[in-house]
């Protein structure tokens, strides 16, 4: 949702807001673009109010809502919204269960290296770009697409990527099922990352480190190829891209400390496996569960993941899920999921708890890492792990 407000706004549009949590990060950077956010109690909404924009989490009682329908303020999808504001460009959209943001923000780098000048929205904030946007002039706009409520039918693209299929919201036939139906939809080229190991192409190198970063740097390279690239420049593209905010992102390199968005099994597999052999000493992960469902419906994935990736040297912290509010249900816990665990697990009932943990034992570990969705903590507690260790060394 940040990231549509900023690309309306960089399109002309005036924007305002409204959210359950003020004061974060992320809301400070809207205020400082321009954009008035107000609490989500309705507040923020009147008659000269054109129309809401919500996304599928946002709830039917909602304030905002209920006084958008009473006052008859047209109300509209995120992904519609989204899709109506770049229909003026041809459209590369990439969807997937893992990946999207990292491939999305890779592929308009590439494209503004080789001269494109892509307009790129995404669902992460991008060094270098206005938060997860960049403003192109080019006939190409570059967009993340969301799979989690299939709103991604809501676009026509004219190219589309597809990175991979997992089951994470949805089972992965019926991930599968609607990615083919996406696809078939496209006018131009289509590069589907769902391939077997033997019929994968070669990995591409790029500048972040892991072996599915490359495999993401090599679905941006041949969509880049397919949209008329130079070969050498796309590859010279990719060493330089600087990255993705809290993909893999280093909080500190000395001692190391790093933020991830991973959330699901195969992310958290990736993110582990590519410190791990980073660090052969030892890795400490603090991880939150990003909702009650996802948990539910991950669990045995989760267990088997974790039990398989960790190692003897190795030590997770589980933090309790993450509650956005609203009517979840919420008889399943962190404590669920660590029972079944293997290893160096512990529970931390909090931030704080996960630094007292971490400040008792950090010279235990090699590198530290905090992951996970929707917690708009987890960056500023990475930061606080990497001033613990610090403090420790000097």
């Amino acid at each position: 949702m940040s990231a549509l407000a900023t690309a309306l706004l960089r399109l002309g549009d005036e924007v305002t807001g409204a959210d359950r949590t003020l004061g974060t990060p992320n809301i400070r950077f809207l205020e400082s673009l321009g954009i008035r956010v107000s609490p989500d109690d309705g507040s923020g909404i009147d008659a000269e109010t054109g129309e809401v924009i919500v996304s599928t989490a946002i709830e039917g009682d909602n304030p905002g809502l209920v006084k958008a329908k009473a006052l008859g303020i047209p109300v509209v999808h995120r992904a519609a919204a989204l899709a109506r504001a770049l229909s003026g460009y041809k459209l590369v959209a990439v969807a997937g269960t893992c990946g999207k943001s990292t491939v999305t923000a890779m592929l308009g780098h590439v494209l503004a290296e080789c001269g494109l000048d892509p307009m790129c929205v995404n669902g992460a904030n991008v060094v270098g770009w206005t938060g997860a946007v960049r403003f192109g002039r080019g006939e190409y706009a570059v967009a993340e697409v969301d799979e989690s409520d299939k709103s991604l039918v809501a676009f026509s693209p004219y190219a589309a990527i597809v990175t991979n299929a997992s089951a994470d919201h949805y089972s992965k036939e019926e991930m599968d099922s609607v990615f083919d139906d996406f696809a078939s939809r496209c006018t131009g080229p289509v590069v589907d990352g769902r391939v077997s190991a033997a019929d994968a192409p070669d990995e591409i190198a790029t500048s972040m480190p892991g072996r599915h970063n490359r495999c993401n740097a090599a679905l941006a390279y041949r969509m880049a190829l397919a949209l008329g690239c130079d070969a050498d420049r796309a590859k010279a593209a990719l060493l330089s891209f600087a990255g993705v905010e809290r993909r893999l992102q280093r909080v500190s390199a000395n001692p190391a400390v790093y933020d991830d968005y991973a959330h699901n099994p195969e992310k958290i597999r990736a993110m582990w496996t590519t410190l791990a052999e980073a660090h052969p000493g030892g890795i400490c992960v603090v991880w939150r569960p990003h909702g009650y469902a996802p948990l539910r419906k991950m669990m045995d994935a989760l267990v088997s993941m974790f039990n398989e990736t960790m190692r003897p040297q190795d030590a997770l912290l589980v933090l309790p899920v993450y509650d956005a509010g609203g009517t979840a249900d919420r008889s399943v816990s962190s404590r669920d999921l660590a029972f079944r665990l293997v290893g160096n697990v512990a529970l931390v009932e909090s931030h704080d708890a996960a630094c007292e943990w971490v400040s008792s034992r950090r010279s235990d570990y090699e590198a530290f890492a905090t992951c996970g969705a929707r917690d708009p903590a987890l960056p500023a507690l990475a930061k606080r792990i990497a001033s613990i260790c610090a403090s420790s060394r000097s």
